[in-house]
């Protein structure tokens, strides 16, 4: 008996973009379903329409056999949905337990956040979610903030439960804990629809996958009859690489230099304690951690946008320690971030005006006080061609943009005018496979040509596939830095967890 079935479904977004194309989707009870997609295939509109946060145009959606219409999350809710999305939707000044209280219904009127609270603690313990109710969000990392998401929707207890792009940023064992938490859901009879860009985790954890394809749906398999070669050539349309080849080069002088830097978090409490390291010509150096471990303030102390309490930061000889965030640019620091749509672009901006951010006061993109047009738009097509940057026109907005595109957009900025070290955070974060094959694939180019690539992720697949290096960082210090060649998964997850190797 299917749970849920989604009948003819078609959407359609002005002026001519066909998002769903007579989608027919169905989900089992007490399965767990992966959705497969491109960066724009229609995997989450598709499931905004099941949340009813999207209407379709037409088509059909029955829960159980009773044909339903929800116009509202509210709708979905009653009905026992519930979604996690890739993109957080919370109250940045409200605490964590703040945020899972609004709009719960167990909640009582007195004396409200003492259950909530409780009922934090036990969720975080079951499924390895660990988080501070009383922490602010906005104080929160990206990691950190994707586990409240989760919390608040799983302490509501639903029926069938969407997930988008969950574990991006949660560490090996985070996600084995939430995969066991799913398989016991679904063990349970509940419904769980997950989508995920990482083929491993739908072969790992999914009972059938479908894959969706520019809004159509491709094909419906059972993952123990099919492989991650299929699934990817379902996906593109042609072969995926998972293993890059990475050109032996031997590194050569240090670019950048960080020596015993002392940093505080926006709660004034240590946040990088002592850290040191280099990353030389040539090279990838990979930072992994858990989410929440000095990594934010790592990465805003070398690119200007948090004071060090003391250390210092050298690029090529020169001392940048706490100069603007202009002056590290134009020190030759290119800065690919985390937060891709709140400090990667200005969204209000069109696509042409964010590829010139680093570079317009400079000839030739500006002539005295006034902006060369022409040159502007001549530089945003060749780069909207040449990194294949999907866009209605170099004139839309940036926001308007898909995640994966959006991505797009910062890398191609970033890598102009030759920079001497990119800092890359979670640069592949919630990007389908071909998008990620193409990101790491460019990293690894600016290696070749003599960058220094700071690399920053949660992702280990990733760290392992690119790096030469590898650096662990846990609760604001360097646990150790090690050759990739001969790291090993078991060691750094362990390192990753404060534990260290002798």
């Amino acid at each position: 008996m299917s749970t849920i079935e989604m009948k003819s479904i078609i959407k359609k977004f002005p002026p001519a973009t066909i998002a769903l194309d007579n989608v027919n989707f169905s989900v089992k009870e007490g399965e767990i379903h992966c959705l497969l997609g491109e960066n724009g295939a229609g995997k989450t509109t598709l499931m905004n329409v099941l949340y009813g946060l999207v209407k379709a145009d037409s088509g059909d959606v029955f829960v159980g056999d009773k044909l339903v219409k929800i116009d509202s999350p509210k709708d979905a809710i009653e009905l026992g949905i519930g979604m996690v999305h890739q993109h957080f939707s919370l109250v940045p000044t409200n605490s964590v337990a703040e945020n899972i209280a609004l709009g719960h219904p167990s909640v009582s009127f007195l004396f409200p956040l003492k259950k909530v609270k409780k009922t934090i603690e036990t969720l975080s313990e079951r499924y390895g979610l660990s988080v501070n109710p009383d922490a602010m969000i906005w104080q929160l990392s990206a990691g950190e903030q994707q586990r409240v998401e989760i919390l608040k929707v799983i302490s509501k207890n639903p029926r069938i439960l969407i997930l988008d792009e969950p574990t991006t940023i949660l560490t090996p064992q985070e996600i084995k804990n939430l995969f066991q938490a799913l398989r016991q859901m679904a063990t349970e009879g509940r419904t769980i629809i997950f989508i995920t860009h990482k083929l491993d985790e739908v072969m790992a954890v999914g009972d059938r996958v479908s894959v969706l394809k520019q809004g159509k749906l491709v094909k419906t398999l059972e993952t123990v009859k099919t492989n991650k070669q299929r699934l990817a050539g379902l996906m593109i349309g042609r072969a995926v690489l998972f293993r890059l080849k990475k050109p032996g080069i031997r590194p050569s002088k240090v670019v950048l230099e960080v020596s015993e830097i002392c940093a505080l978090n926006d709660r004034g409490l240590p946040a990088l304690k002592h850290v040191s390291f280099y990353v030389r010509e040539n090279e990838i150096l990979g930072v992994a951690g858990v989410a929440g471990n000095g990594q934010s303030e790592l990465i805003e102390v070398l690119t200007g946008l948090r004071k060090a309490i003391k250390g210092s930061v050298i690029i090529l000889g020169k001392d940048v320690s706490n100069q603007s965030p202009k002056n590290v640019a134009d020190a030759g620091v290119a800065h690919i971030p985390e937060k891709r749509i709140r400090i990667g672009i200005v969204g209000d901006l069109s696509v042409a005006d964010n590829l010139i951010l680093r570079e317009y006061r400079k000839t030739p993109f500006s002539k005295r006080i006034f902006l060369k047009k022409d040159f502007i738009e001549k530089h945003a097509n060749k780069l909207v061609k040449e990194y294949n940057i999907i866009t209605p026109s170099i004139s839309t907005p940036a926001k308007l943009l898909s995640g994966g595109n959006i991505q797009r957009l910062i890398v191609a900025r970033e890598l102009q005018g030759q920079p001497k070290l990119i800092v890359a955070s979670h640069p592949t974060y919630g990007l389908d496979v071909a998008a990620t094959e193409q990101i790491r694939r460019w990293l690894l180019k600016q290696r070749e040509l003599g960058v220094a690539v700071l690399l920053i992720s949660e992702d280990l697949d990733e760290i392992f596939s690119i790096s030469d290096r590898i650096a662990v960082i846990f609760e604001g210090t360097m646990m150790a830095t090690v050759d990739a060649d001969e790291a090993n998964l078991e060691d750094i997850g362990m390192m990753m967890a404060g534990i260290r190797i002798e």
